[in-house]
């Protein structure tokens, strides 16, 4: 069990409708990893490995319908903040529906990472998270991504990645080395790797 944190009010206990991550999928499979949302599983081990009571400031790129952004928030303290960026219009308005004062819900792209961050006078997240699907982004894109991620997470900050393919991994790779960790979790559907890389001074 993880240890949750007394904060806001509001629906923690809401799961995210598989109707509406399926109509999501439908609308725009190519930026939707899966016609399922997050385990329960899957969304524990995450937290786990971004270590998020510890954490202040932390970005989730590809929050979806917002099931994985209100487990987040459950293990944020009082005085964390959480940005969610989301490319899909669809998602984005799903997301409003979370009522939380340490949470900003933003429509964009992840590659503008650093604009977004000063829009919303936020410093350098110490945890990036992303469910974004880099195996159905270009590769220019996907580079842009993860280059984004390493020059805007502070020093000593954790990017995390949940993945059904590799290729975040081999992507990533020449820009913040190879990952610190990867484990499988396989009471997801489909099974994701759980991918962790940590940003050092000597990069």
């Amino acid at each position: 069990m993880f240890e949750e944190r007394d904060g806001p009010k509001y629906d923690s206990n809401r799961r995210t409708s598989p109707a509406a991550f399926l109509r999501g999928f439908l609308r725009e499979p190519r930026q939707v990893g899966s016609v399922i949302p997050s385990s329960r599983f899957l969304e524990q081990r995450i937290v786990k490995a971004s270590n998020l009571p510890a954490a202040r400031r932390v970005v989730e790129l590809g929050p979806g319908t917002g099931g994985t952004t209100r487990t987040f928030l459950r293990h944020l303290g009082q005085d964390a903040h959480l940005l969610s960026i989301e490319l899909s219009p669809y998602f984005h308005e799903l997301l409003d529906e979370i009522a939380d004062p340490r949470f900003t819900n933003h429509l964009g792209k992840a590659e503008d990472l650093a604009e977004i961050l000063a829009l919303h006078d936020m410093g350098q997240p110490d945890v990036i998270i992303s469910g974004i699907p880099f195996s159905k982004m270009p590769e220019a894109v996907a580079t842009c991504v993860a280059q984004a991620v390493k020059d805007n997470l502070t020093e000593d900050g954790r990017f995390i990645a949940y993945q059904f393919r590799r290729d975040v991994a081999w992507i990533t790779d020449p820009i913040m080395g190879a990952p610190a960790s990867c484990t499988l979790e396989l009471l997801n559907i489909p099974p994701m790797r759980v991918y962790s890389w940590f940003k050092t001074a000597d990069g």
